[in-house]
């Protein structure tokens, strides 16, 4: 039995250490605990949007787009273009298409502002940028995906 004043030891069952910081306050948790579900960010969202449109077009053309990875980098390397900021990059050489997602977020002007729009927005320029790699038209990449029946 304990008396008044004297500490618990260590070991005792049922008595757990509580950390103290050195103004004698109990530590604290994190913010987000392990059953909440992450946060999905803009940048979540942009990767597995892109990621998504990749998996459908390497569905539909398999044999033109085997071995070619699909990047997502931040900003181009230079901003040297007449046309303004580049959206995405195309190496054949490389069998690389990179897209950069802050001129494709930022610089995108459109009607709506939300997730739905954002998301055809990357998804269009992830065909436009595959059609410039294969040659084609953005439309042709898809056709099955476009009539409606």
């Amino acid at each position: 039995m304990k008396r008044k004043g004297e500490r618990s030891a260590i070991g005792e069952p049922g008595r757990r250490a509580v950390r103290r910081d050195r103004h004698g306050r109990a530590g604290r948790s994190s913010v987000v605990r392990p059953p909440l579900p992450a946060l999905r960010t803009r940048i979540d969202l942009f990767d597995q949007t892109v990621a998504s449109t990749a998996d459908f077009l390497r569905g539909s053309w398999p044999e033109d787009l085997a071995g070619v990875r699909f990047e997502v980098q931040a900003m181009p390397p230079s901003l040297d273009s007449d046309d303004g900021v580049d959206r995405w990059h195309t190496d054949a050489t490389a069998r690389r298409i990179t897209v950069f997602r802050i001129p494709i977020q930022r610089l995108s002007h459109l009607h709506r502002d939300d997730e739905l729009h954002q998301r055809m927005m990357i998804e269009s320029c992830v065909f436009r940028a595959t059609a410039e790699f294969l040659g084609k038209d953005p439309w042709d990449l898809g056709p099955e995906r476009f009539r409606f029946l």
